[in-house]
This record gives structure tokens, C-alpha cells and sequence, in this order.
């Protein structure tokens, strides 16, 4: 493998020495010099979502896919120890916790969490683990809010097996259906069988609320089904073609539940802007974009111009239709851990599988933080979650306090961060020094793990998984996927 031509962000000890090597990168990413804690702090800041509801602070937990639950869809012991981590986080935001499947097909492996009427106390136990641990630590539950993401896999559904994808496609895409071996005779679903899933999240959405949970989250990133929805721009009939069409899907979900529930928040997590998908170079193993055979030259967000620059014109008048629908909140990513996972899970050590990174993660962590900045301009009435943030380690508190500072972003999102040290807002919140041996170096194993049907977490960092049979497991699969890539 060639020496990758960039330096790991961890490298970057001093303030110059980080805002040197972004000028050397040229690359725009503010950050403060000095962090604020207590009552100047801008991270620290209460959040008015509305008359009655106050967030505390500016950080939000994100939605990452587990796969340590049950074949039925039930939390494990393994599950209720993360969620009580994100309730010690000291994030009073909680995004979701994870995706959560709304019907057995829309699993994206065989151990997704399920929300069904069988399940329904299990995720009321979740939610209250969560709360109680949270309230223990920071001593009032009043001003945690805490959401579920609901998702169906879509056209990367895996329910039975990790390795026998059973796609379930909006539309065909001659630049992704490869990649689930999808011929182009595979049926797609009909408009009866769209009326039917939509009806599955908002059952799923009745079940959140008598669970106890503030809001729910429609998933609409990372190339599950509601983000396939975004670019059905061949597909014929009501949800296809024009915008109006392909944002049909979210505006029947949201309707349904306004109509079903007693109020329940929604909120969306978004991929603000796709790329095409990525594969590695056979003698370098850098990532290589395709060359893009869909009739409109893009993927959604992206510019048919130029496949690799972002264009945020369909974007937009996505989010005008979401304001029009009553929904404030919104979560922003992008691109899917699917095809482009430098995109979305910017990383200097890239899944095992994967392609190595083609640029510096940092590119990618300042071009989610300026989309995002340009939603918040654009929607000031909007609640903005940010991501990208896990890849600046030590430095994500300073990039992170400029933004909220700036109005850049409302809230801070974390993922993969909190899976190695969920204690990490809290400590930047209290000005505590972060626990350098804990801070997330961006392996990729909570990603590989799942791909390999093993249980999600963070094996590098986390004892626990470190420990658990799973983690011997993995290093003999990595060493194996390693000596295979090697030997072609």
C-alpha cells in the first residue's frame, strides 16, 4: 500500500502547526483559540426549541447502525451499556440513538433493532436507561431531549444475512444496483407497496411516542430508502421525476404521523449532497470515482457539471418543502458509508475492504461543516445539527464552539466519537483536559465489525470490546481480508 500524502489530524499538536497544515491543505476551517466554559460557554448554551422546550446544550448524540440486538429486533445487554453511555455523554440532544428498523425487510443486517408491537417495552426500558443514567450524572432529565431514528435499509438491505443483500429499490441506478448485484429485470416496488412502507413508519412513529421517546427522526441519508427516494428522478408515476414527486414519500409519513400521534416531534436526517460512488485503485488502493452512467450526470446534491462538486439548488428546495410540512428539525450528513464512505464517515484509516481515503479526511470534515453553514443561512428558523466532527479529535472542540459561536451550526453532532469516549461533551463542557487515550482515532472497526457480522462498538479503544469474543474474531477476519488484498 503507498504511504498515504497527508498527516493524521492527531499529529497536530499546536494551534500554528493545525492552522498551518489547513493552508497547506486549502482548506477553510475556522476554530477558536481558547475554549469558554461555564456560562460563556457557546457549546454550553441553552437551545429554545419552542415556548415550552429547552435544550441544555449544543451537543446532539447521531444515529449510527447497530447490530448487537436480537434476531428478533429486541436491545441486548450490549445495547442498553451504549445507550446508557450516550445518557453520560452530558449531550442533551439524543439523535436517535440508532437506526431502528420500522418493518423486518428494511433491516440493514440481521441484528438492526426492530420497532414493533412485540418490542415496544424493550425500547421503553432503552429510553429510561438512558434518561436515568443522564439524570445520575448531571442531575435533571428537563432539559434532555431524545428521538429515534426510524429507517429501512432500502436497497442495502441485508435482514437474514450480512453477506446476501436483499435489495428492496425505489428505482433502478445503473451506477449503484452493481453493487447489491441487482439485474435490471429486479422489480421495483409499486405505489400500493410505497402506501405500505410509508404506513410502516407511521406505526413505528405511534410506537416511539407511547415509548416515551420526545420526537422521531425519517431517515433520508446514507442510501437507505428515503435517500433513494431523493434521486428517483427515471422513476415514473407519483413519486418519481420532479422534486414535488420524490419528496412525496417523506410529506405522506410526516401527514400520517401528525395525524396518528398526539404531537410527536419529527425530525429528518439528511444527506445534504451524494458523490458518486468510490472504488479502490488496483495498484494504489486509493479511492477512484466512477464514471457516472445515470441519465442526469449526478448523485442528489451533487453538480451535473462537475459529479464531484456540490451543488445545493435541489437541496434547498428539498428543505423549503420540509419547512412547508411543519418540520423544524434537521439533521445534516452526506454521501452513504455504502459507496463513497470518505464522504460520509471521513477517516484516515478507512474500513477494512474499503478504498484508501483520495484526499485528506479534513477536506471532507471542512466541506460538510460549510454545507451545513449554508443551510443555517439560508433556514435560520431551522434547528441544524452538524456531523463530520469525530475526525477533528482534540481539535473538535475549537472547530465546534466557532461554529455554534457563528451561527454556523445549532448543535454539534457525534458518533463514532462517543463509542470510544461518551464522556467527551462532558468533559468539554466542564473544561475538563480530554483523555487523550480514549479520543477517537477514526479505525474504522465500528464500521468493518457490522460488515463482517460482528457486534458494533469500538474495539481499538473500548476494553470492553476489546474483550468480548468478537474482538479476537475481528482481528482474524481483518488479517484475512488483509492477506487477500495483498495476494491480488
Amino acid at each position: 500500500m503507498i504511504p498515504k500524502p497527508y498527516r493524521p489530524i492527531g499529529t497536530l499538536n499546536e494551534q500554528e502547526e493545525f492552522a498551518d497544515y489547513l493552508r497547506q491543505l486549502d482548506v477553510i476551517l475556522p476554530f477558536d483559540t481558547e475554549l469558554k466554559n461555564g456560562e460563556n460557554s457557546p457549546l454550553g448554551k441553552p437551545y429554545q426549541l419552542n415556548e415550552k422546550t429547552v435544550i441544555g446544550n449544543r451537543f446532539s448524540t447521531l444515529p449510527m447502525e447497530g447490530s448487537d440486538g436480537t434476531r428478533e429486533g429486541k436491545p441486548t445487554d450490549l445495547t442498553f451499556r451504549r445507550w446508557e453511555r450516550f445518557g453520560e455523554s452530558g449531550a442533551k440532544l439524543i439523535w436517535g440513538g440508532e437506526a431502528v428498523a420500522v418493518n423486518p425487510e428494511g433491516r440493514s443486517n440481521p441484528n438492526q433493532l426492530l420497532l414493533n408491537e412485540e418490542n415496544l417495552p424493550d425500547f421503553h426500558r432503552l429510553r429510561e436507561a438512558l434518561t436515568v443514567r443522564h439524570l445520575e450524572l448531571f442531575g435533571t432529565a428537563e432539559d434532555l431531549l431524545v428521538g429515534l431514528q426510524l429507517s429501512h435499509a432500502g436497497r442495502f438491505a441485508r435482514p437474514n444475512a450480512v453477506d446476501h443483500p436483499e435489495p428492496v429499490l425505489v428505482h433502478h441506478h445503473p451506477d449503484l444496483d452493481h453493487i447489491v448485484n441487482v439485474e435490471a429485470n429486479w422489480p421495483l416496488l409499486s405505489e400500493k407497496q410505497i402506501q405500505g412502507l410509508q404506513q410502516d413508519f407511521i406505526r413505528a412513529a405511534v410506537l416511539a411516542e407511547k415509548a416515551g421517546f420526545d420526537f422521531v427522526d425519517i431517515q433520508h441519508s446514507s442510501g437507505t430508502l428515503g435517500h433513494e427516494f431523493l434521486s428517483a428522478w427515471d422513476r415514473g408515476g407519483v413519486y418519481g421525476g420532479t422534486l414535488e414527486n420524490r419528496a412525496r414519500f417523506l410529506r405522506g409519513i410526516v401527514e400520517g404521523i401528525r395525524r396518528e400521534t398526539a404531537g410527536l416531534r419529527i425530525g429528518v436526517r439528511l444527506s445534504l449532497f451524494d458523490l458518486p460512488p468510490f472504488s479502490p485503485d488496483p495498484e494504489t488502493g486509493i479511492g477512484v470515482p466512477v464514471v457516472l452512467k445515470h441519465s442526469r450526470g449526478a448523485m442528489f446534491g451533487g453538480s451535473p457539471e462537475d459529479p464531484l462538486s456540490v451543488d445545493l439548488t435541489e437541496p434547498f428546495n428539498l428543505l423549503e418543502q420540509v419547512r412547508q410540512m411543519g418540520v423544524r428539525m434537521i439533521n445534516l450528513t452526506a454521501g452513504s458509508r455504502y459507496y463513497n464512505t470518505h464522504v460520509s464517515c471521513p477517516a484516515y484509516y478507512p474500513p477494512v475492504g474499503s478504498y484508501q481515503p483520495p484526499e485528506d479526511p479534513l477536506v471532507q470534515v471542512a466541506r460538510q461543516i460549510e454545507a451545513a453553514a449554508r443551510v443555517k443561512q439560508r433556514f435560520p428558523d431551522l434547528l441544524v445539527v452538524g456531523s463530520g466532527y469525530s475526525y477533528l479529535q482534540e481539535w473538535l472542540p475549537y472547530v465546534a464552539q466557532y461554529n455554534v459561536q457563528h451561527g454556523m451550526t445549532d448543535f454539534v453532532g457525534m458518533g463514532r466519537a462517543l463509542l470510544s469516549y461518551p464522556g467527551m461533551p462532558a468533559a468539554i463542557l466542564s473544561g475538563t483536559k480530554l483523555d487523550r487515550q480514549r479520543i477517537c482515532r477514526t479505525f474504522s472497526d465500528c464500521i468493518t465489525a457490522p460488515e463482517l457480522g460482528l457486534v458494533s462498538g469500538c474495539y481499538p479503544l473500548d476494553r470492553h470490546y476489546m474483550r468480548h469474543p468478537d474482538g479476537k474474531l475481528l482481528r482474524l477476519k481483518k488479517k484475512e481480508l488483509r492477506s487477500e488484498a495483498r495476494s491480488k
